[in-house]
Order: C-alpha cells, then sequence, then structure tokens
C-alpha cells in the first residue's frame, strides 16, 4: 500500500498574513501593538540586514509582548483567536487542497515558525498534524507544573532547516512513496526540498 504525506507551511501559505503579527494585535491592541514595534525597531532592522538571526528577533518581540503571561491566561486568548480571527485569514484554495488530499487518504501536517499555541486547536478541527514553534514557560514554584511564559523559544524557532530537523525527527519519510510539500518564503526551502512534488506560492 502506498503511503503517502503533505507538509504544509502556515503562515502565508495556509493564511494571507503573518498570525504572530495578527495575534499580537488581536491580544494587545493597535496602540501597544505600534508602540511595540516602534520600540524594537532596532532589533528588526537589525534582523533584516542579517545581523541577528530569524529566532533572536522573534525572541525580542515575544518577550516585549508576553513575558511573564500566565500561561492559562495565553492559551484562552489563542482559543479566542482561533474563532474569531483566523477564519477571515485563512486561504479558501488551501483548505481546499487540504480537503482533497485527506479526502485521497494522505497525511497532512502543517509545519509552522508560528507558536503552536494558536494553530493547535484549528488542526485539530481538520484532523491535520502539527508542528510548529514551541514556548518556553516557567514553572509555578509550588506545584512545579508550567505556569506562565518567559518570552522566550524552547529550543529552536521552526525555521528553515529546524523544519526539516523537526519532520525527520517525527516521521520517517523512507516510508512514503509520495511527500508533497508546499511554502510561500525562503525558510519553507529547505522543507520544500524534501518533496516528491513541491509546490511554491501556489493558493495566490
Amino acid at each position: 500500500m502506498k503511503r503517502k504525506i503533505a507538509f504544509f507551511d502556515f503562515d502565508g501559505t495556509i493564511t494571507t498574513r503573518d498570525t504572530l503579527l495578527e495575534f499580537i494585535r488581536y491580544s494587545k491592541g493597535l496602540p501597544r501593538f505600534y508602540l511595540g514595534f516602534i520600540l524594537n525597531s532596532p532589533w528588526l532592522l537589525a534582523y533584516k540586514i542579517k545581523l541577528i538571526s530569524n529566532q533572536r528577533a522573534k525572541q525580542r518581540i515575544l518577550r516585549h509582548f508576553f513575558n511573564h503571561t500566565p500561561l492559562h491566561q495565553f492559551e484562552q486568548t489563542c482559543k479566542a483567536f482561533v474563532r474569531e480571527a483566523l477564519p477571515v485569514l485563512l486561504r479558501p484554495k488551501a483548505l481546499e487542497e487540504i480537503s482533497r488530499l485527506q479526502a485521497a487518504g494522505v497525511t497532512v501536517v502543517i509545519v509552522s515558525a508560528s507558536p503552536e499555541n494558536w494553530i493547535r486547536d484549528w488542526t485539530s478541527s481538520i484532523g491535520a498534524e502539527l508542528l510548529a514553534t514551541r514556548l518556553e514557560t516557567a514553572p509555578d514554584k509550588n506545584s512545579g507544573k508550567p505556569d506562565r511564559l518567559t518570552g522566550r523559544i524552547f529550543r529552536a524557532n521552526c525555521h528553515g532547516d529546524e523544519k526539516v530537523r523537526r519532520i525527520k525527527e517525527v516521521y520517517t519519510l523512507e516510508e512514503y512513496n509520495e511527500i508533497y510539500t508546499y511554502g510561500d518564503s525562503n525558510g519553507d526551502r529547505p522543507m520544500l526540498k524534501l518533496g516528491t512534488a513541491s509546490f511554491y506560492k501556489p493558493f495566490r
């Protein structure tokens, strides 16, 4: 029996916009959104001219907006974002392709540099699997359970070569006869190379 699997980037491929920016705007409001990015503009410029890494720039933004945020509060906001804001960001053609693949028995995996927290509920709702950036949490001093965000990324940002590493950590690609990959940016190119059929900006 032939096994088939498809790996989709999320931001820009399935969605029309970067959901990290949209989530910050949704959760913090426009005044705090713009102020935060103005204050962190030197770091963003440093990333643009390749003085610092994607991960370092992203952590700077995450620390500014979410350091010390209680985890339960953050998760509640993520669920509300998926209900209220995410639907209008999804590309209909991408959803059609996912449905078509699933109907043909293809395993669909979303591979995203955005935090898993606001993608998880959506991927579960459509029956897809998820590999995404994980956020570091600090434990409660009494219970030892995850209690609040630190504003840092746990291990590595799921971007570029890290997407490939995460895929190979979970899936034995040699077991699949056909591998489909979908992406829209340079950060997806390493993942796109895994495909027996690859699609760049296919839903524009």
